[in-house]
């Protein structure tokens, strides 16, 4: 697991571990069961504060991603698949907000843009 904190971003830093944990797990580059760096670990390569990897952790696991077993440390939840869904559910509105900002400079109507897609599916497929 590479996380990669920024000075420069205005999330805090816990935020930017949360999602980068969080994006790990729901992209099944971290599986169910399989556990993570102790707190303190994570602290110390990152060198922030145990404090500020603690919270990301604790919110991971107040949001299902996580759970932690006390004196063994922490491990991935197998997740439901409604929180897989809601999280690529609101990734594709971002992209689907990204795409209406562009076609302004665009123009394209919605027979168009459904054309778009039909002719996109069959690259992706």
């Amino acid at each position: 697991m590479n996380i990669v904190i920024s000075n420069n971003k205005d999330a805090p830093i816990y935020e930017q571990i949360y999602e980068q944990i969080k994006n790990e797990i729901l992209q099944n580059r971290i599986g169910a069961d399989e556990s993570l760096p102790s707190i303190r670990n994570l602290a110390k390569d990152l060198k922030v504060s145990v404090i500020t990897t603690k919270r990301a952790y604790t919110e991971l696991e107040n949001d299902g991603y996580i759970l932690t077993v006390p004196g063994k440390g922490s491990y991935v939840a197998n997740l439901n698949e409604n929180l897989i869904n809601e999280y690529y559910l609101t990734e594709l509105e971002k992209s689907l907000k990204e795409a209406i900002k562009l076609n302004k400079y665009c123009k394209l109507n919605k027979d168009e843009i459904i054309s778009l897609i039909e002719t996109l599916e069959k690259e992706v497929e």
